[in-house]
């Protein structure tokens, strides 16, 4: 019993994450009602805020949720799933609804009146991780700080879907993505190793 109400609990959460993915990222933070959104989702105005406590805690859940949306479609480790993460991160930003909306909730945060990192310090301590496991793995120069180009990407990461969308409406995000790696990669790996490591589109999960 416990377990059917969890489950059911979860999917109700997840329906509404989906449905709020939808409308702020066709109608923005400000002009999004929750109503709108629980209309979305074919539940309750209780349902949300049981879940998510305001709309504001919608937009910080997904803000948060973007690693979680790919992570789990990788299977590479080190400096290769760094990569991978940035070229599942381009793919899916085409058409993944909560993927779209944290990203656009965490750049334009400012404008509706939050001032919050967290998302962009997750992204940074998950590749700071998969930066060190490529130290430790020789697949970076030693002078190398992982914890300084993880900020770098995430940084590089967040201006070229801005740019790619005004430019493109982010029909160009992969190839921006695989030209960053393209100019990085030889300033942190050992000239040995970078052939090792593959910028190619075609590791994209189809599934």
């Amino acid at each position: 019993m416990t377990t059917t109400r969890s489950d059911r609990a979860a999917r109700t959460r997840q329906r509404l994450l989906l449905a709020a993915a939808e409308v702020f990222e066709e109608a923005g933070y400000e002009r999004a009602a929750v109503t709108r959104i629980v209309e979305r989702a074919g539940l309750t105005l209780g349902a949300l805020y049981f879940h998510f406590g305001s709309k504001q805690g919608v937009a910080e859940a997904l803000m948060n949720a973007q690693s979680e949306t790919i992570e789990p479609l990788l299977r590479s480790t080190g400096l290769q799933r760094l990569v991978d993460i940035t070229l599942v991160w381009a793919h899916r930003m085409q058409y993944d609804p909560i993927l779209r909306a944290g990203v656009r909730l965490a750049v334009e945060q400012g404008s509706h009146g939050m001032n919050d990192a967290t998302s962009f310090e997750a992204w940074r301590e998950l590749m700071r991780g998969h930066l060190e496991t490529a130290r430790d793995e020789g697949e970076l120069k030693e002078a190398v700080d992982p914890d300084r180009v993880a900020k770098f990407v995430v940084g590089a990461c967040t201006g070229m879907q801005v740019y790619s969308y005004l430019a493109t409406g982010r029909a160009d995000l992969m190839e921006r993505t695989c030209d960053m790696w393209s100019l990085l990669l030889p300033s942190i790996v050992p000239e040995e190793v970078v052939d090792n490591i593959s910028v190619d589109p075609g590791r994209v999960p189809t599934s």
